[in-house]
């Protein structure tokens, strides 16, 4: 299913969904105003083509202990593929690194990593990421205030 085929009930429903995902089937049928059974049917075909590709929670980082959240820049030596999958491979297994992304520009990889403190951090930091295959340079970010998480992506309507 490519964008072009969500139509603006999807839309409704994706917008619905990221906003309560517990939300059940009768309530988002009726907030989009169809029936429950083509509504079931549209959420499936949403799960089914992988637009939907799960269902969790949002948790507030500091009340589970999580205090700082850094950005990492990373560059690497080697740009060979055997070793960015290897790179790749690592910091996925990694805990504290909730997200990566290679990217564009005067780095790699970007990091998002949660700490519960700023020793903690620079603990993993040292000791786990300098030491990650083929790293050439890191630069750490600290986020000092969310101004805006991340809480969905946008639901473009149609």
């Amino acid at each position: 299913m490519t964008q072009k085929s969500i139509d603006k009930t999807d839309s409704k429903i994706l917008a619905l969904l990221q906003r309560d995902s517990r939300i059940s089937n009768a309530e988002l049928a009726e907030n989009i105003g169809m029936s429950a059974s083509p509504c079931w049917r549209r959420v499936k075909h949403l799960e089914d083509t992988s637009i939907i590709k799960g269902y969790g929670v949002l948790l507030d980082r500091k009340k589970i202990g999580l205090g700082v959240m850094v950005f990492i820049r990373v560059s690497i030596d080697s740009h060979s593929e055997k070793e960015a999958k290897k790179f790749e491979e690592e910091v996925t297994a990694l805990e504290h690194v909730v997200a990566c992304y290679s990217i564009g520009g005067d780095a790699d990889f970007l990091l998002q990593v949660v700490s519960p403190d700023l020793d903690t951090y620079a603990e993993f930091s040292m000791s786990i990421i300098r030491r990650l295959p083929g790293i050439k340079e890191m630069q750490s970010m600290f986020v000092l205030k969310e101004i805006k998480p991340f809480l969905g992506f946008p639901i473009l309507n149609f």
